[in-house]
Parts: structure tokens; sequence; C-alpha cells
């Protein structure tokens, strides 16, 4: 997940208000199961399938915002389109799956937090926004959590190298954000959605062909890469873009606080998977550094 500013949020009418409490938390919850379904489905379609998979569903999903917008979408945009969708779908996404492959759902999900903290670095590193005090804590408060999180073993085996491939997706989600932010603003978010996302698929489907699996992939497996690609890419961010257009970027963000705590539960519940006092500690670190990075000044 990465959040974007392309439209300017709509004041709310009291009749609807609602929605957004609502809406932040199913959203929440779909994105926290999304790791949980990576756990599942990465050891038998492996990584590069796994995500072409999601990519083309997700795609397909949000083709009606792309459809109706198409006129808005000349040729010369389409390169931008797909190196934005390779930095921001389809790298990162690989880098999950093959994360999920070996570190608990609960990991990948507390990495992605720091998504938040990067596209204020990168914005700060190559475009000269002011970072300020705070976040600048915040950095390094997230930074402390990831070495926290990269130290500890889950069942006697180390999880650094998922540590490191889920923190280098949540950077360059910091990249892609900042990206689309300069380069793609006042096109309609769900267009942009779906093209980046279909950019991604026929970039990604050399790769995904030729890694292929040659054994039979269980069901449960088939279900888990649908239910990626469909809930948790499609329509997902359906939803995060109608909380943008709702109450912006900033507070729609805030489904970043939720996510891990609903992946941790997820992959408990559901795959008997461990809460370790490293996650804990981490996840704290991480969660309240974006929370401080966010935070208004007075």
């Amino acid at each position: 997940m990465s959040s974007t500013t392309l439209v300017r949020p709509v004041s709310p009418s009291l009749a609807v208000t609602w929605q957004t409490p609502l809406e932040l938390g199913l959203l929440g919850a779909i994105w926290g199961a999304s790791f949980m379904f990576m756990r599942v489905a990465a050891k038998d379609f492996g990584a590069m399938p796994l995500v072409e998979l999601r990519l083309a569903l997700g795609a397909l999903v949000l083709m009606p915002f792309l459809w109706r917008a198409r006129a808005s979408f000349p040729l010369k945009l389409w390169p931008r389109l797909a190196l934005i969708g390779a930095i921001n779908s389809a790298v990162p996404f690989a880098l999950f799956a093959w994360a999920a492959q070996r570190a608990p759902a609960g990991i990948g999900a507390i990495c992605n937090s720091m998504a938040v903290l990067f596209t204020a670095l990168v914005a700060f590193l190559f475009y000269g926004e002011r970072i300020g005090s705070r976040r600048a804590v915040a950095l390094f408060a997230g930074f402390a959590g990831v070495v926290v999180l990269a130290s500890g073993k889950t069942a006697g085996a180390s999880i650094g190298w998922a540590v490191a491939a889920g923190t280098t997706a949540a950077f360059l989600y910091g990249i892609g954000g900042n990206m689309v932010k300069r380069n793609l603003t006042g096109l309609p978010a769900g267009a942009v959605a779906a093209a980046t996302l279909l950019c991604s698929a026929v970039l990604m489907l050399p790769f995904a062909a030729a890694s292929w699996p040659e054994h039979s992939i269980p069901l449960r497996s088939w279900l888990c890469a649908g239910a990626l690609g469909v809930l948790c890419t499609g329509v997902a961010y359906a939803i995060f873009y109608r909380l943008i257009q709702r109450i912006g970027a900033a507070r729609a963000s805030t489904v970043t606080y939720v996510v891990p705590l609903f992946a941790v539960t997820w992959a408990f519940l559901l795959l008997d998977e461990p809460l370790t006092v490293p996650m804990v500690i981490a996840g704290t670190l991480i969660l309240g550094s974006v929370a401080l990075s966010q935070k208004q000044p007075a």
C-alpha cells in the first residue's frame, strides 16, 4: 500500500460521516489480510507468478475507472505510467511476496508501515521539502524499529533478509508516492491506479511465465491469490481512493496504523503464527514513529 494525493478532499455531509471510520477499518482489515494471503500462496506459486496474478486481477477490477477516463491518458503518458507502476507496484509487491516465503505475515505488514516515513524522507532528499525535527525524530525511531525487527528470529530462523526486502519495498512506495504526486496530479486517482497496475502486470508477465511452477497448486493457494488480487488490490484501492477524495490523503493514510494490527491478528487466528517480543517492540517503535510524523504542529 502507498498513499498519494491526486484529488482535493470534499467536505462530507453529516449523513455520510459514519462511512469514514467504517471504511478505514474495513480497509485496514483487507490490507492486513493481504499479508496472510501472500504467506499462504507464495510458497506454492513463487513470488513472480503470485504478483502477476495480483496485478492482473487488481487492474481488471479497476479497469472501469480507466475506461471512463481514457481520454485523459494519451500515448505519451504511458511510459511514465509504466515506470511509476514498476516502482510503486510491481517491484514492491514482488519483494513482499518474496519476504512472505521466509517470514511471518506480521513482519511484512510492520515493514510496510515505514512507507509513510520514507515518503517524507524522499521528499526531503530529492525534492527539497522540509522534514522538520519531529519527522527527523520519527525517522530515527522507525529505523530503530526496523533494526529490532531484523534482529529477531522465528522458529530459530533469522528473518533479517525478509525485513530487508519489506523495508526496501516500503522505500520504493516512498519514491512512487512522490512520483505520483508530482507527475500525475489532476488525473482521476482510480484510473491512475488501474493504469499503473496494468503496466506492472505487463512488465511482470515474462518473469512470471519463466518461473511459473510446474507442480499442481492447491485450491487454497488459488483462492488466496484471487483474494489478494481482487479484494486486497482492486477493491482496496477503490476504497482507498474514495477515502482520499472524501477526507484527503493525510487522513486516509492513518489506515497505516491498523494494517499491522490486523495482519498479526489474522495470522495468529488463521495461520497460528506467533507474536514475538521483537515484533511487539518493533511494531511499537515503527507505528509510534508514523503517528509522530503525522501529528500536526501545535
